[in-house]
């Protein structure tokens, strides 16, 4: 926080420039009659209509600045008093502004300011107060979610290794090494790849990229060449056929961030599918906008739009049994491909296909 002298406040300021101002319009006035003065005669004057003597410029000037310099007090004055309530009237919505701004500095997030009235500077001070501070609460019930999911993922993993070791001292007869080590060892690996996950999901949410035309149908082409290596290699019995539609589209973006994001996707498509026979279909195009589109469809189990709106949230899962719970990963990739798309500046949407499964559709801005 910036160290600042203490000044007037806007009030007083306000208050002073209302007062100022009528003394300075009252000068003016002042000035203007003195000049018109000028233009009466000097000496006394005889007034053929009454039959008298009638006052000169002396007598006149006189009276003149006499009332005058009464006048111009009595304007400081109103200046004065009615600018002190009139800076109040006009600054009294900054005070509900204040006052909202230093509760949501305590922690009370859920107070808005929701000024009423016509569209105004103030008005639209505080509707941008109102809208940062719902993306704040917004963010910080997210983060708090988020951590107290980690958290579980992260303490299960080493609970269960525990629970080995604690079995294994209690038999040291009856167990099995060989079987105690495998089980640590698959643990352990989870558990490792829960934390990688973490790390790519804070990669991902970072600002200050490097962004570079990434040619989107190569990418999709390397990564699933990569998959179906994998599932030769790994002779997965009634593995997801893949196909792929790969027209031209260019995006403007990390390389490096786009490749996960399509990795995830096809992986999570692969993973959560039908137990035999099922499709993956992954398709690139560029939209009439210039934008660059990246459509991936699985076939799979029916599921419901209101679970399938929850699935880029932390370590939720698509709840489906067609995968044993090792091949479900850590319930992170849809959230990394979230954030992804958010520090692209894209679209994601996902929704239940006809017939079962998901269609996942990311718009990244064009290069």
């Amino acid at each position: 926080m910036i160290a600042r002298r203490r000044g007037l406040s806007l009030r007083v300021s306000l208050t002073l420039s209302y007062a100022g101002f009528l003394v300075v319009a009252g000068a003016v006035l002042f000035g203007v009659g003195l000049l018109a003065l000028r233009f009466v005669p000097s000496g006394d004057l005889f007034s053929q209509s009454t039959g008298g003597w009638a006052p000169g410029r002396g007598d006149l000037t006189d009276v003149f600045v006499k009332y005058a310099w009464w006048a111009l007090a009595a304007l400081l004055v109103v200046g004065l008093v009615g600018g002190w309530f009139l800076a109040g009237w006009m600054l009294a919505p900054l005070g509900r502004v204040t006052e909202v701004v230093g509760r949501a500095d305590a922690g009370t997030l859920h107070r808005r300011i929701a000024l009423r009235g016509r569209r105004n500077e103030l008005t639209d001070l505080a509707d941008a107060f109102d809208d940062m501070l719902d993306r704040i609460e917004h963010a910080v019930a997210e983060e708090s979610r988020f951590a107290a999911n980690a958290s579980h993922e992260l303490r299960t993993p080493h609970a269960v290794i525990r629970t080995i070791v604690e079995v294994a001292r209690a038999d040291p007869d009856g167990r099995d090494v060989d079987l105690v080590l495998s089980r640590v060892a698959e643990t352990n690996e989870r558990a490792i790849a829960t934390t990688e996950a973490l790390l790519d999901l804070a990669r991902a949410g970072r600002s200050g990229l490097d962004f570079a035309p990434v040619d989107l149908a190569a990418l999709v082409e390397q990564v699933v060449a990569d998959a179906r290596d994998g599932a030769n290699g790994a002779a997965r019995r009634g593995s997801p056929s893949i196909r792929e539609e790969r027209a031209p589209a260019t995006a403007r973006g990390n390389a490096a961030l786009l490749r996960q994001l399509v990795s995830n996707l096809v992986a999570n498509a692969l993973i959560h599918n039908l137990p035999d026979g099922g499709e993956v279909a992954v398709r690139t195009r560029r939209a009439p906008d210039g934008s660059a589109l990246l459509e991936i469809a699985n076939t799979g189990p029916d599921l419901d739009p209101a679970r399938v709106a929850t699935l880029t949230e932390p370590f939720v899962r698509a709840g489906d049994r067609t995968r044993a719970a090792s091949d479900r990963g850590v319930g992170l990739g849809l959230t990394i491909v979230s954030a992804i798309v958010r520090s692209h500046r894209g679209d994601l949407r996902i929704t239940p296909r006809e017939g079962g499964g998901l269609l996942v559709r990311v718009t990244l801005p064009g290069a």
